[in-house]
């Protein structure tokens, strides 16, 4: 499987920089920093690569808070590193982890 984000509408799709990041293990989307270029409806596509089937989740809104008060999140390291990555000599691996609260 591989996932990928709809911003608002097909066909225009999260791009991955230095804020936004898509997980191709959990399909969870991170968006560090939001801002207002950010509110909007995003949406969830799942690729079986083996069939090229889509599914697609229901949209969900991103609403950006003016009030200044960020959700009850208490601080908190993810990360889900097994226990042996095995790797070919001279390629890359990529590690997922993540830091989330206020």
């Amino acid at each position: 499987l591989t996932y990928a984000w709809i911003f608002n509408e097909y066909p225009s799709f999260v791009h991955q920089d230095n804020r936004r990041f898509v997980s191709q293990e959990t399909g969870n989307l991170y968006i560090a920093k939001v801002e207002t270029s950010d509110v909007g409806n995003y949406t969830c596509v799942v690729t079986n690569t083996v069939t090229n089937s889509k599914v697609l989740g229901p949209p969900t809104p991103l609403v950006l808070r003016n009030d200044g008060v960020m959700g009850e999140y208490e601080p908190k390291i993810e990360v889900q590193f097994p226990e042996t990555v095995p790797s070919a000599k001279g390629t890359t691996v990529k590690l997922e982890c993540f830091a989330l609260g206020k």
